[in-house]
């Protein structure tokens, strides 16, 4: 490789780490703020960076807002996407995984998503990349069954495993990560063993 192209790339990377670091401080503001409340300067001074390299790289508060969004929803979709399918406790360590990561994340987006308007399409899709993770992690179950009884059963594995169960388990409850993982393993199994 030629010393240009060596900078070229070095460049590229350092560029990817800068913007990887100004998307987290963003979501960590979020986790302690509105995120009306957040500017854009609050983010540049916490990810080390100008206000300037904010704009340059996302353009606008609603831009870095859309890639943080992006990026978060690519993490997820990577990490819930290991689960094997019609392997329950597979599933739910890997769901367990990923609350343990993005759970008070995913509440604070809930809660703020009556006030903030920017939000709610944020929540839309995450209930939808979520009941499509249960339908695909739960399909062989799902497969037995047609028409109310196949809907009701999607709807209660999509609520067992969501997060403000995770909350209750392990928040509200004080349970261990592997005492949470037990619990919905056992709120499962009524539910994905065959008829």
């Amino acid at each position: 490789m030629n010393s240009r192209a060596y900078r070229m790339g070095a460049r590229a990377d350092a560029a990817r780490l800068t913007g990887e670091r100004i998307i987290q401080a963003l979501v960590s503001l979020y986790l302690r703020q509105p995120l009306d409340d957040i500017r854009l300067g609050d983010v540049a001074e916490a990810a080390g960076v100008t206000v300037q390299t904010v704009i340059r790289r996302f353009g606008s508060k609603e831009g870095l807002v859309a890639a943080a969004v992006e990026s978060v929803s690519g993490q997820v979709a990577e990490q819930r996407g290991t689960a094997r399918p019609g392997d329950t406790a597979d599933a739910v360590r890997v769901l367990v995984e990923h609350y343990e990561q993005v759970g008070d994340l995913s509440l604070k987006l809930l809660a703020d998503e009556p006030v903030s308007p920017a939000i709610g399409p944020i929540t839309e899709t995450g209930r939808r990349v979520h009941r499509d993770w249960c339908r695909t992690v739960f399909a062989p179950t799902l497969a037995r069954l047609d028409g109310d009884e196949h809907r009701r059963r999607l709807a209660q594995l999509v609520a067992v495993c969501d997060v403000y169960v995770w909350k209750l388990l392990r928040r509200d409850a004080g349970l261990s990560r592997e005492q949470t993982e037990l619990a919905l393993r056992e709120m499962l199994t009524p539910l994905t063993q065959g008829p």
